[in-house]
């Protein structure tokens, strides 16, 4: 009866839902304040600029261009000085790591960073978006209410994506699309009932508090949607679909690319983003729609406005352009671009399908509000937050059906072609697979040469049975011994399972026997830069308990023994030491 009765006393789940109800609110709060302030900026810098640069007038003028978006990345060198490898860059990728393999500390200054360093980037005309930056602001608020409560590990990942879920959901005003996002792409898709309960509360609070102050309206307004013949328009979808992939495709390459090409320049790293910057402002004299955001034309192309020519090359002036703010140091996200650019592949594959089939195919801007989700899956491998975000975005019920098609069959052929998403690949160039989690990533960092036995017996592949059972009886530390050949080589291993069967045959069976007739040729061996990720998949298929470790697959001399216990050992140990270093940073972070 005692146990029944604690039951039904509010415990730490309820105590974790307030708290995610605070970081909500909290979120909501600061989506404001950071909204604001990019549009403060916005029109200072930008709108200002062009008028008092005549850049309206038209002619020379135009040259002029360039001087505003160089203007925010001048306004950002203080910042970077100030915060060195906190301000500059596509930052969600360094933000992920933090949250699933470091442990989750990140410093309370992340917040005021973010709002300024995208303000300045995004106001001025270079090319990024607020979703990615809104989502640190929001994870920074989540980590510091996990440090004010001393939490750790999976409670304090919670924090932080229930923060990340109400900066979204604040941002878009789609509070579904909020919990998706910070389940799919943040915690990696991890769908526990704890922490799904905290994402769906902290989202909810922060659209309300956002909805109050903006009002309850959809990012784009839409025509209504009619799907004209399901016959032609599905296999279309599908064909769009497998561009939009294939596109995707190209703009994560692009995207690093340039970036891996601004960090090989040898140039000081505080003026890389005024030449980015110089090069956004010249294709805005051609082509202005890539400048900022442009929330408003992604619109007019959802309404079917736009000639097919010029959303095409839309499509990859804004790609480099992403690629040329970020990569050069500029401070934003990929989900705006993202946006953007699908907008245009979906626009001009309308127009084209208008053209052909024009009484069997819906508007053009049908196909751009399309692209919109099949694009955004594509690139971020998160098709489920792509498609809740364009039906909470659009308010449009009946466009979630094509929707759904192209963003999964966008999704699959992205990741045929390239595994990464545009958040994951450098984590694929280190090795690290981060999707499989902070344990996982452990155990690949380790080489087998921390955790492996040198002082290693051994037995000649022409020695007796009965020197191996002397062999067996002395033995203290091992059951399983390498058996090589004259040379040295490893030949096979023998282990107290293979003599099992011997040990009570006739001593005449025995006789002329040789360990080498009797020994497991077909040998598993590592080597010492192998990691312990592989050795412990080696030693779960086998079931075995000990690997021979060789210098090279090629002369198999043997160098050690890996134990099961061993690998166990060291990664516990590396565990123990992360965490002493994680508590020490998270020290310094609250004293800092």
């Amino acid at each position: 009866m005692k146990i029944r009765y604690r039951a039904l006393i509010p415990g730490e789940n309820t105590r974790i839902i307030f708290i995610a109800a605070f970081i909500g609110l909290m979120a909501g709060v600061l989506n404001i304040c950071f909204r604001t302030t990019v549009e403060f900026v916005d029109e200072v810098l930008l709108q200002e600029g062009r008028h008092l640069l005549n850049i309206h007038e038209g002619g020379w003028y135009l040259l002029l261009l360039p001087l505003i978006p160089m203007t925010g990345m001048v306004l950002l060198i203080p910042l970077s000085l100030l915060f060195p490898g906190e301000v500059n860059g596509y930052g969600f990728t360094k933000f992920l790591r933090k949250v699933n393999l470091e442990g989750g500390y990140i410093r309370a200054r992340t917040i005021v960073l973010k709002i300024l360093s995208t303000a300045l980037t995004i106001g001025s005309g270079n090319s990024a978006g607020v979703e990615g930056p809104i989502a640190q602001i929001g994870g920074a608020l989540g980590s510091q209410v996990g440090q004010f409560f001393r939490v750790s590990g999976n409670r304090m990942k919670v924090y932080i994506a229930a923060g990340c879920a109400g900066g979204i959901a604040g941002m878009f005003n789609a509070p579904i699309a909020g919990v998706f996002f910070a389940s799919e792409i943040v915690l990696l898709g991890t769908f526990e009932v704890n922490s799904f309960a905290a994402l769906v509360v902290a989202s909810s609070m922060s659209t309300v508090l956002t909805r109050a102050y903006y009002g309850a309206y959809p990012a784009f307004l839409i025509p209504e949607y009619t799907l004209v013949n399901p016959y032609v328009e599905i296999p279309l979808y599908a064909l769009l679909a497998v561009i939009i992939g294939i596109l995707a495709v190209f703009h994560i390459r692009i995207f690093y690319y340039v970036r891996d090409k601004y960090q090989q320049w040898n140039l000081h790293p505080l003026l890389k983003p005024i030449t980015g910057a110089l090069l956004i402002g010249i294709i805005g004299i051609f082509f202005p729609q890539v400048m900022g955001d442009r929330y408003d034309f992604i619109e007019d192309v959802l309404h079917g406005e736009g000639i097919a020519l010029l959303l095409f090359a839309l499509v990859f002036c804004k790609i480099f352009a992403t690629a040329i703010t970020l990569g050069s140091g500029g401070a934003g996200g990929v989900f705006a671009p993202a946006l953007f650019i699908g907008a245009m592949i979906g626009g001009t594959f309308g127009h084209l399908a208008n053209r052909v089939l024009p009484t069997m195919t819906a508007d053009p801007g049908t196909y751009a509000t399309v692209g919109i989700g099949a694009f955004l899956a594509a690139s971020t491998h998160a098709p489920m937050t792509a498609i809740f975000l364009l039906f909470e975005m659009t308010g449009n019920y009946l466009i979630i059906v094509p929707v759904m098609l192209t963003a999964i069959i966008g999704t699959m052929v992205a990741r045929t072609f390239n595994k990464d998403s545009i958040d994951t690949v450098d984590f694929s160039r280190e090795g690290i697979d981060i999707h499989e989690g902070r344990e996982t990533a452990v155990m690949k960092s380790l080489r087998v040469g921390v955790a492996m036995t040198e002082d290693v017996d051994y037995i000649s592949e022409r020695a007796n049975l009965n020197q191996l059972f002397e062999i067996f009886r002395m033995a203290k530390r091992s059951f399983y011994f390498p058996v090589v050949d004259d040379s040295g080589r490893l030949t096979g291993i023998v282990s107290l399972q293979d003599i099992k069967n011997l040990i009570h045959s006739d001593y005449r069976d025995r006789v002329g026997q040789l360990v080498g007739t009797i020994c497991n040729r077909n040998v598993i061996f590592l080597t010492h830069e192998d990691t312990l990720y592989t050795a412990m998949k080696l030693f779960d298929i086998k079931g075995i308990e000990e690997i021979p470790v060789v210098d090279d697959p090629q002369s198999k001399w043997v160098v050690g023994m890996l134990k099961r216990r061993n690998v166990i050992a060291a990664y516990n140990r590396e565990v123990i030491n992360r965490g002493i270093s994680e508590k020490a940073e998270s020290i310094s972070f609250t004293h800092g």
